[in-house]
Parts: structure tokens; sequence; C-alpha cells
């Protein structure tokens, strides 16, 4: 069985095409400027490397090239679209409506679109590969839709709600909605397989970080809390957005510079963060370099982000009466010795004990970084959210 997975934005649409029999990537890319001139990177599973522009108009222009790229050539990965069993799509909101991955349907479709004011960045432009997807491929090839939100539809009331109106909750859907949901449900039913207990028996604190970052709180095998909320805006501090702030910051900074609803919007989403501190850079790798040479903001950036994390790593903890184990996932969770380091040895009164050379040489891999006998075990996970979605779309077709 072969199942192509999805992952549209609303100029782009990354894809990876799987083999389920033994769980291995055949070509995977990334079709880019779509509406605005067109871009497509594809590699395939023997190395080799397609770059070149071509014409997407819109997401079917891209998803009919990506389709040629797949199934005619000498690097063809497949003799016949036939041979594509079912496609795969990350959605980004799903509301309450959903709390699982599900079978796409036109009455589906439509809920999906009367909660796209929840997500207007992401999720029209989700809607647009589906729709390009049955352009392309027909009614015969099943569709099935990951929902980024369903995995912290277990949060309890007490997490989610907001302490606002009661109507406005009624009226608009505004409560905490986490996102990275498919990211950290893959890492911590990993880590039930690597330590051999039940994912249900377990506490975990799942810490995804690179440019956008969650911390989520697993217990029994469910989310109970998590720290971005209504939009991915909210929780730790990220590469361009702010994280979590006093709501009269914003009341306030509107009234002084006389910004616009978008205006405050950007400013918060696109110019605060890591670049909003530093006014240098959003990548941690060029913040890392820049604190290297003695940059102060660049230091404080990096400070910020890691009492972040220690904090909500202790909060959750807390809220959940104990912690088993506390997973690093994401580009920066799975590559920086350093943000491990800075996070897990101020946790040591909690119980961690950190081996400083396996955490050393963690970088990339799935591997334990805390020594025999610590109380909370700390792990780094690398996510795979595509093949979760691979199998969400297996599972439900198999039905």
């Amino acid at each position: 069985m072969k199942i192509l997975v999805i992952n549209a934005g609303s100029s782009s649409l990354k894809y990876q095409l799987i083999r389920m029999e033994d769980e291995s990537v055949m070509a995977k890319g990334n079709c880019e400027r779509i509406g605005i001139g067109g871009f497509i990177t594809h590699k395939t599973a023997d190395g080799y490397v397609d770059k070149h522009e071509a014409d997407f108009p819109t997401h079917a222009e891209a998803f009919k090239e990506l389709m040629r790229l797949l199934s005619t050539g000498d690097h063809a990965v497949i003799s016949r679209l036939d041979e594509i069993s079912a496609v795969g799509h990350r959605v980004v909101q799903g509301g309450e409506k959903f709390k699982e991955s599900s079978l796409i349907t036109e009455e589906m479709l439509k809920a999906v679109e009367e909660i796209s004011h929840l997500a207007p960045l992401h999720n029209p432009a989700n809607l647009m590969a589906i729709r390009a997807c049955q352009s392309v491929l027909g009614d015969n090839v099943p569709q099935v839709a990951v929902f980024d939100t369903a995995f912290h539809q277990t949060l309890p009331p007490k997490a989610y709600m907001y302490p606002i109106p009661y109507n406005l909750y009624e009226k608009y859907g505004i409560r905490r909605y986490g996102f990275h949901g498919t990211s950290h449900r893959f890492v911590s039913n990993r880590l039930a397989e690597l330590i051999g207990r039940p994912l249900k028996e377990l506490k975990i604190v799942s810490c995804h970080l690179g440019n956008g970052s969650s911390v989520c709180a697993i217990c029994d095998g469910v989310s109970v809390d998590t720290t971005m909320g209504f939009t991915p805006l909210d929780g730790l501090i990220m590469g361009t957005r702010s994280g979590s702030i006093d709501p009269s910051i914003v009341l306030f900074l509107q009234e002084q510079e006389g910004l616009s609803i978008k205006e405050m919007g950007d400013l918060l989403n696109k110019q605060s963060g890591y670049l909003g501190v530093t006014g240098l850079t959003s990548d941690q790798r060029d913040l890392s370099e820049a604190a290297d040479e003695g940059n102060a903001r660049a230091q404080l950036a990096l400070d910020i982000q890691r009492y972040q994390i220690r904090k909500y790593v202790g909060a959750f903890g807390a809220a959940m009466g104990g912690l088993d184990a506390i997973i690093f996932t994401g580009g920066i969770g799975e590559n920086s010795t350093v943000t491990r380091t800075r996070v897990l040895n101020r946790l040591a009164f909690y119980g961690v004990d950190l081996d400083s050379e396996a955490n050393s040489a963690a970088d990339g891999k799935e591997m334990e970084i805390t020594k025999p006998g610590s109380k909370i075990r700390a792990f780094v996970i690398p996510t795979n959210e595509e093949l979760l979605i691979a199998k969400d779309t297996r599972d439900i077709i198999s039905k």
C-alpha cells in the first residue's frame, strides 16, 4: 500500500509518498510559490533530486506536476497513479467538530469550511489542496484529514476555557485548541514503545521546539494541557511569534502606535519572538552564533526560551500530579544540545539526572539523555508527522 501525504500552505504544497509495508519514503518534495509563479523540489529514495520552475496558478497545477514526477520519467517511483491507495492531508484546525482523523466527504469538507474563520491562514489552503487532489485523482482514491487540533480535544474544560464571558465561547468557539497535536501524539506513542510501558500509565511532557514551539502535558495517553491556545500564537516565545503576553499590551500598542487589527496581528505573529527581541533573526542557529560572539540580546532571547520551557515543564508536571518522562522533538528540540542542557540542568531538583555525554551525542537521534536510575527520564525523539498521517489514513480506509 502506498499513501501520499500532503501538507499544504497558502502558497506551498509539501508531499511524501510512503510505502506502508516498510514505512519507507519513496519520494518527497515541495511545490512553492503557488499563485505567484512556481517552483518544485522533488527527491526520490535513490538520491535523485529535481529542482525546476513551473507554472502553478493554483494548487491543482502543483498537484498535477508532482503526479507527473512520481509516475513518469527515468526516476518514476510508480508506474500508474492508481498505485496510490489514498491521500492523507494535514488539516490545521478541526475545531470542536473533529476529535479524530476523518475520511473526507463533501459533508466533512463543508464542516471544515465552516470553521475556517478559526484558522484563516491555514484551513482554506488545506481545502484547496484537497480539492486539487480530487480534481486530479478523482473520487475513487479515498482521502483522509488528520487534524492538528484533534489530539487536544481531550483537554478538560478547566484547561481549555478562557475566563471571558461564556457566551463568547458559545458564539465564536473561543477556547484553547492547541496545535502540533500530530507531533505530540507521534512522539508520546514512540516513547511508550521505547521504554516498554503502556502509554496509558505514563505522565509525559512533550516539547516540540522549532520556529513554532509548543509544550504538551500527556497524562494516561491523552493531552490534558498545552501551551498553544486559540491560535498558534499563544505559549512559548517562537521564531517570529510573541507567545503569551499581557493582553493589555495589545490595547496599549494599538492606541499608542495607531495600529490596525492587521498591523497588530503582523507585529505579534511576524515581528516578535526571537526576531523581535534581537532585531537580528528568527533562526536559533543564528541566535546561538550571535550569543557566542557576545550579543546580549541574542543571549536574552535564548534565556527567555529556556526559562519558559522549564516553567511549563514544571507547571505541567504539577498539573498532572507527577512526571515520568520529558520528550524533546522538532528542529530545535532534536538538534540543540545546549537548549536541552539548559532546560534539564535546572530541573535536577525535580528528579532529572542528565547524562551529558548521551545528550551531546543525541542531536538528530532517537535516544535517552538521562542516566540510569533518573527519577524523571528525558529523551530525544525525532518527530514524524507524515508517517503518523499515513498510518491514520491507512487505518481509516482499511475499516
